[in-house]
């Protein structure tokens, strides 16, 4: 084979081989990891730029930012900087970008006062809430030359929960670094060559994935019928599947039944589903409204045991249309009636009801389940209405809600004379005016007051008080 092409299948392989290691890694960790790298004057130019490069190779597979890993970089000299925080990048073009300008310190090994660097920052990011809980590491790389009396301070990050990595690169002193070190020492403690720092990239990465790796649970977008329950892919890269089971948590005791039956979860049935191992979530459907579930991921893998994990959850109660009516554009003979939220899958109809107070005559109108309001026509004006939607759902459920509203006045009209006129304006196919004259028996003519009525006909009621008793006589108008 032609050597050029030997070499381009070789360089695609590796490249291949990367994605691969990136793949594992990506989106499977969650934490804060502080790199404490030794940049004094016993460390030269070219084995500091060795050990960035390192790093640079070592942090490329992980995602930064929130929710997945932070990192931050601690150069210890003289005078110990942090070079930059936790939430410094978010990308690793960022990070890659950072490694490559960092410059040493010089200067003596003060790797104590680093360490009380160190320990501030570690303290401040597990204080905030966004960080409580989550894993912390320390890796300290050094060439191992007079560290100091570091065995007091490393102890005590380890009492807080930090966890300690330690890469030398030098000659240091095997029984100091082993009790500076978290358990297990065999992979948390490595002595190398600066020029073969890469033999422990993989087993480094892979220390840190066991302390980062986040099998966290949660549940998302809960509503009365479903949930989506939601992890971090920890299967991913690997070969097996997810076993999601839920069901409701039980009222009281009850036995369970064999594997891949209608088993319970402490005395409930429970549902089971799979999921392949590249997945991270999964809708639950066919849910109880108002109902507390527990719900258990199992990853399944023959290259390696993980826990179980539960969440519970409680759905939302079930709203049933109608949960609101309004009023709105009322007028003198009309009104809009409206009503949520609107359910076109599971109402059939609704029916509106209304009826004028005290003891008016009962119209009904039946509107389609893709309605969410209609406009009453032909109402008495200043006048007061019990109005009430229901709806027939296709469960066989119905629900009925009422509201009390008014319509507005009629218009008055004052004349000269011992006369007024009422107008009610009726707007229902044609307009007509209803008016109700009251005076006394001299005064105007109803001649004169249809002058004044805006519509080409009009009803007129006239009535005298000091007439005899009686209902109005009605006037066919012009």
């Amino acid at each position: 084979m032609d050597p050029r092409v030997l070499t381009w299948v070789i360089c695609l392989l590796l490249r291949w081989a990367a994605a691969q290691n990136s793949l594992e890694v990506l989106n499977c960790c969650e934490g804060d990891v502080l790199f404490l790298v030794d940049s004094s004057g016993s460390v030269s130019s070219y084995e500091h730029a060795r050990m960035l490069a390192f790093l640079s190779e070592l942090l490329l597979p992980f995602s930064l930012g929130q929710e997945q890993v932070r990192v931050g970089l601690l150069q210890v000299g003289t005078k110990p900087r942090l070079e930059f925080g936790f939430d410094t990048f978010k990308r690793q073009s960022g990070l890659q970008g950072a490694l490559k300008s960092i410059r040493p310190l010089r200067g003596d090994t003060n790797t104590v006062e680093a360490l009380k660097m160190a320990k501030d920052v570690l303290r401040k990011r597990a204080g905030r809430g966004g960080g409580s809980g989550l894993p912390r590491v320390l890796v300290w790389m050094t060439d191992g030359v007079k560290p100091g009396d570091v065995v007091g301070p490393m102890a005590e990050l380890r009492e807080e929960g930090v966890a300690v990595l330690v890469v030398s690169t030098g000659h240091g002193n095997y029984q100091v670094l082993r009790q500076v070190v978290s358990p297990p020492t065999d992979s948390h403690l490595h002595f190398v060559d600066i020029d073969d720092m890469s033999i422990i990239k993989d087993e480094l990465r892979d220390a840190l994935i066991e302390i980062l790796r986040a099998e966290r649970i949660q549940v998302r977008d809960i509503s009365t019928d479903s949930a989506t329950l939601q992890w971090r892919p920890v299967l991913s890269g690997l070969t097996g599947y997810y076993e999601i089971r839920f069901g409701q948590v039980p009222s009281g005791g009850g036995s369970g039944g064999g594997p891949g039956t209608s088993q319970s979860i402490g005395g409930s049935q429970y549902q089971r589903v799979t999921q392949p191992a590249g997945s991270n979530s999964v809708r639950l459907r066919d849910l109880k409204p108002e109902t507390t579930y527990v719900a258990t991921l199992t990853s399944k893998s023959n290259e390696q045991d993980f826990n179980s994990l539960s969440v519970t959850f409680t759905t939302k109660p079930e709203v049933l249309s109608p949960a609101v009516v309004t009023v709105s554009e009322s007028g003198q003979t009309s009104v809009r009636v409206s009503w949520g939220p609107l359910q076109p899958d599971t109402v059939t109809s609704y029916l509106i009801e209304y009826s004028a107070l005290p003891g008016g005559k009962l119209q009904t109108v039946r509107v389609d389940p893709r309605q969410n309001s209609t406009l009453l026509r032909g109402l008495q004006a200043d006048t007061t209405y019990l109005v009430t939607v229901s709806a027939r759902h296709a469960s066989g459920k119905e629900k009925a809600m009422s509201v009390k509203m008014c319509t507005q006045e009629g218009e008055q009209w004052d004349f000269n004379g011992p006369w007024s006129v009422y107008l009610t304006l009726i707007k229902h196919r044609q307009r007509e005016v209803a008016l109700s004259c009251k005076g006394a028996t001299d005064g105007p003519s109803l001649l004169d007051l249809l002058k004044h009525a805006p519509t080409d006909r009009a009803r007129v009621s006239f009535y005298s008080d000091s007439g005899p008793g009686g209902p109005p006589a009605d006037h066919g108008g012009k």
